[in-house]
């Protein structure tokens, strides 16, 4: 693969580390990656839709019932025998093909990241660290045997320590907790985040969400977007999962790479793209899935 070979937008069926081999030096301006986080069980969701009736299964706003309808769901194994050694070769080839002032995102969890953080530090070098964001989220279960876990870790590492793309004048702005005491001006314009992001994770009920076991949050990316690439951009994701960030980057004016090696993955990116008609998919069909999903509804 050639700088002319990468299409506007390519989603990829295949082994990550195969299209990562292919990638010209240098050439990628943005890498977001989202691993499985080794959790040593299998994830799932399931997707329901709900409605309005008297003899309804569960209960809603004001008492109400509601029947509960099992659209589907999505299932992966998360377990490595040695996850550093699967990470390895494709955080080195990351490495190759990021942009001299390019960036890197590596999206975790507390199970893996400090571990992971000093494989990276030995391949981009510690001064090549630039962050780490704690994306705090409070949903789910709590544990009762220790402080539940509400947060995932994103190590920031980038190329070149003393030039890199990081447009802090494009960056969302959060509202100030005391308005009243930085005056209307700050409070209208807002604050710039921290290394700490508050978001919520994808609503279930809410129409962003696709039923992917891991899904995660457009407003995560578009942040991440805006800040560390410039419109006309390549960014690459090579765990692309539900393809959230093909989504923000095609929001944001760039162009994107996904890659995944599960059909299942290119399913639901298919479903997400299937009114763009500038995004190319490379070993798989969309259009033979819709042929395939028309014929099992009928």
């Amino acid at each position: 693969m050639t700088d002319d070979d990468i299409g506007d937008n390519e989603i990829h069926l295949a082994d990550n580390l195969d299209v990562l081999r292919s990638i010209p030096g240098g050439s990628v301006p943005l890498i977001y990656v989202d691993p499985p986080f080794n959790t040593g069980r299998p994830q799932s969701r399931t997707r329901i839709r709900t409605t309005r009736a008297d003899e309804g299964d569960r209960v809603g706003f004001q008492g109400q019932r509601y029947r509960t309808t099992r659209l589907g769901t999505s299932r992966f194994a998360d377990s490595f025998d040695d996850y550093l050694a699967f990470l390895e070769p494709r955080l080195i080839e990351a490495h190759r093909v990021l942009h001299p002032a390019g960036t890197m995102y590596l999206h975790l969890d507390y199970r893996e990241v400090h571990y992971v953080k000093v494989m990276l530090d030995e391949i981009f070098t510690r001064a090549s660290f630039l962050n780490e964001i704690i994306w705090a989220y409070d949903y789910g279960a709590r544990a009762r045997r220790k402080w539940p876990a509400k947060h995932d870790n994103i190590l920031v590492y980038v190329k070149d320590p003393k030039h890199y793309t990081f447009n802090v004048d494009d960056i969302d702005r959060e509202p100030y907790m005391a308005p009243g005491l930085v005056g209307p001006e700050k409070a209208a314009r807002g604050k710039l985040p921290t290394d700490t992001w508050w978001h919520t994770i994808v609503p279930t009920s809410g129409k962003e969400r696709t039923g992917y076991p891991t899904q995660k949050p457009l407003g995560i990316l578009r942040r991440i977007i805006r800040a560390s690439s410039n419109p006309g951009e390549l960014v690459l994701d090579f765990f692309a999962g539900s393809g959230t960030t093909g989504v923000a980057a095609h929001e944001l004016g760039r162009r994107f790479l996904l890659v995944d090696d599960s059909e299942e993955a290119l399913q639901v990116m298919a479903e997400r793209f299937k009114d763009s008609q500038d995004v190319r998919f490379v070993g798989f069909d969309p259009l033979s899935r819709c042929r395939k999903s028309n014929k099992e509804r009928q």
